[in-house]
């Protein structure tokens, strides 16, 4: 099973179909949001997916978020924390401004991976087991390498790709 992770989107549509653009090429259809969608609007472009999404920092207009959520696949879902098993890997997600949550998901050994968003910079490290994945971001004002990943939860292979 292939995921796609995607975090700090912002609103740039155009980076965001660029992302939509390869997951379609890959035949994916489950999204890891890890927050900073930002406006309620942002979701009509996930329609087509299954996504997971949790609060960010920039995520201003929660309740309308909440409710475009809802239009998007069924089992799709928003929260503060996401956590699940898919593909037998046991997930947990969170935007990452909250450092002390974020460490203690990562350091409690509950996981076999942590996803954040938040420094809109690429990781991916191993911390005691726990496998922890931030996709970078797709847009925002920072001006690093704007990037989404892939992550095939049966290989444990994770590509990263660029946004424009």
């Amino acid at each position: 099973m292939k995921i796609a992770i995607l975090s700090d989107t912002h609103n740039y549509l155009s980076g965001i179909q660029t992302a939509l653009n390869q997951l379609q090429q890959e035949k994916i259809d489950t999204i890891i949001h890890c927050g900073d969608m930002t406006l309620a609007e942002t979701v009509d472009a996930f329609r087509d997916y299954t996504i997971h999404h949790v609060w960010g920092n920039g995520d201003l207009d929660t309740i309308a978020i909440r409710f475009a959520i809802q239009e998007c696949q069924a089992g799709s879902s928003t929260s503060e924390i996401y956590t699940d098993v898919l593909g037998g890997k046991r997930i947990a997600a969170i935007h990452g401004h909250n450092t002390r949550l974020l460490q203690a998901m990562i350091e409690n050994g509950h996981f076999d991976y942590v996803f954040h968003g938040h420094t809109h910079r690429r990781r991916d490290e191993e911390i005691g087991g726990t496998r922890v994945i931030n996709p970078g971001a797709i847009g925002g004002a920072f001006r690093s390498n704007r990037s989404f990943c892939i992550l095939n939860l049966e290989t444990n292979d994770l590509d990263y790709y660029p946004v424009g």
